[in-house]
């Protein structure tokens, strides 16, 4: 799957119980998230939200889940969480994060804090992408030492590139390697056809989009999406897709294994759709492309072991 979540943990050297007030309590909160409180303390099932210094809203949601650590069992924290400070992240869709205050061992508390459902919300992702390390970071100063940690220095996004661009280069990262992950499977059932479809045409979509995408990134999501085609026994699409992934070979001179491989998923498309000529000429041009790099061409040889059938 995409990445929709971030996912951050740290070791605190305080009982789970002092953790889990500094959590919710906001004589607490002021002290290590910004200097953030709530409006009134948070219940299940309830709606909450927090302030800034200056009493300019910060975030608001719902309380889903409030259940404080006990003997043997973690504590929880579920709220839905919608960005007040900046419109432009205010108006993307409510996102969850979930804490965890789970006692470590004596003195020793393990916080971890999920940031979920961000699918649809690129800007909110890139926000917090960090964030969440400073405040774990700004909950353990306080606890452990009594001060806050200093206010971090602001990054200049890079110029001239859209806010979203590493959610986009993150998604498609994902999207790819669970795409491959599916396909060395083997054969595949009806179901997991579908679904490499989906993860491959994700990884070509988020390609398209991502900050740094490269030509070479365009023809690899078109081979993923020819090998996918192929596994989901659509032999006439994958072929359209392993000619559009040797266009942009052609086009940019991309050559060495983005060559060999388009070349390749030609071949076993037009095997597929017996076209036994068409295919024998395209195994020949992709075994024919010298491979500069001893490890690429090691890969390259072990994949192009054998004929395909």
């Amino acid at each position: 799957m995409a990445i929709t979540a971030h996912l951050h943990q740290i070791y605190i050297a305080a009982d789970a119980s002092q953790v889990w007030t500094a959590l919710v309590d906001s004589d607490w909160t002021r002290r290590w998230f910004h200097g953030t409180a709530f409006v009134s303390p948070p219940a299940a099932g309830r709606g909450y939200r927090t302030v800034l210094p200056d009493g300019s809203p910060a975030v608001e949601g719902m309380v889903e889940e409030l259940v404080p650590p006990g003997d043997g069992t973690p504590g929880r924290l579920v709220q839905t969480w919608r960005v007040l400070y900046d419109a432009a992240l205010g108006a993307e869709p409510p996102s969850r994060v979930e804490w965890t205050v789970e006692a470590a061992g004596p003195g020793l508390t393990l916080v971890r804090v999920r940031h979920g459902d961000l699918a649809r919300s690129p800007r909110t992702w890139a926000e917090t992408r960090d964030g969440w390390v400073w405040v774990l970071a700004s909950l353990k100063s306080v606890l452990e030492t009594g001060r806050p940690l200093p206010r971090a220095a602001a990054r200049p996004p890079a110029p001239d590139v859209p806010a979203d661009g590493d959610w986009h280069r993150a998604q498609a990262v994902e999207a790819n390697n669970d795409a491959w992950e599916l396909l060395e499977r083997g054969a595949l059932t009806p179901d997991e056809q579908e679904e490499v479809l989906r993860r491959a045409y994700a990884a070509a979509y988020h390609w398209q989009r991502a900050r740094g995408a490269e030509p070479a990134n365009e023809a690899r999501a078109c081979y993923l999406v020819a090998k996918a085609l192929l596994a989901a026994a659509r032999p006439t699409a994958a072929l359209a897709s392993a000619r559009r992934a040797l266009a942009v070979c052609e086009r940019h001179g991309l050559d060495d294994f983005d060559l060999a491989y388009a070349h390749e998923a030609c071949a076993r498309a037009l095997v597929a759709l017996r076209r036994p000529d068409e295919a024998a000429a395209a195994w020949a041009a992709a075994t024919a492309v010298p491979v500069a790099d001893p490890e690429d061409r090691e890969i390259v040889l072990a994949d192009f072991a054998g004929y395909p059938d």
